[in-house]
């Protein structure tokens, strides 16, 4: 006859309980793996883009986009955002400033503001930091320069830049010696024309105290206000100090 303390039968259901418990947790790291499924950056990428009309005053575009946001992977720059279409209405409105001038775009996406000042410029580079944008990018640039278009009267040109990187800007100032706006970023040489869309009102008046506390004089330009779709929208022009 065998005898068991009970000291002894409740260590057996200790490591019962333990053995039990640890096969409950490798089972349910064995189902939680069966529901990962791992997504190549590809299947993020919306390239149905679409040849797309717009009209600024006298001026008639086309450039192929998107018609909606896809924000996965940084691929806004595939659509024409309301800050663009309000930047490009008082650019056609005030086209005197550009006459003969070299200017370079941060962040040109498909390029719709790039291509309206290449009416009235004599070079210009457009960049971008996103490689996909890249592309929609290079495409519009070559149709809008192609023989069958004549409007075109600048040079454009398409190069990588991600806002700081200081490899992309001395590559482009390598390819590009001339480009004085990269090379003067001081005080009193740089001029920026903000399009400035409201989409929450606290935002609204801390882009005037970061642009002061960024060393910048920001200031509204006068009649500019007006509604993009559906949204307040104003330019302001901003000097550094």
């Amino acid at each position: 006859m065998c005898c068991v303390s009970q000291r002894e039968t409740m260590e057996v259901k200790s490591e019962v309980s333990t053995f039990l418990e640890e096969e409950k947790m490798v089972r349910q790291e064995e189902e939680e793996e069966e529901d990962i499924v791992c997504l190549d950056e590809a299947f993020f990428i919306n390239d149905n883009y679409h040849l797309t009309t717009y009209t600024f005053g006298s001026h008639v575009l086309q450039l192929f986009c998107l018609q909606s946001a896809s924000t996965d992977f940084d691929l806004t720059g595939q659509l024409v955002w309301p800050g663009a279409m309000l930047l490009n209405d008082y650019l056609s409105k005030n086209a005197e400033m550009l006459q003969g001038c070299s200017m370079i775009e941060l962040g040109s996406g498909v390029g719709i503001t790039g291509m309206l000042c290449s009416r009235f410029c004599h070079q210009i580079l457009l960049t971008d930091h996103n490689d996909e944008v890249l592309k929609i990018l290079r495409r519009n640039i070559e149709l809008n320069t192609s023989s069958e278009n004549p409007s075109c009267c600048a040079a454009l040109e398409a190069e990588k830049l991600e806002w700081g990187n200081s490899d992309h800007i001395n590559s482009i100032l390598h390819k590009y010696p001339g480009e004085q706006l990269l090379r003067n970023r001081g005080s009193g040489h740089c001029k920026f024309i903000l399009a400035y869309v409201s989409r929450a009102k606290m935002m609204d008046s801390m882009v005037i105290t970061e642009a002061t506390r960024h060393g910048m004089l920001i200031n509204e330009v006068s009649g500019t206000r007006s509604v993009v779709a559906n949204l307040e929208g104003v330019i302001f022009e901003i000097t550094l100090c």
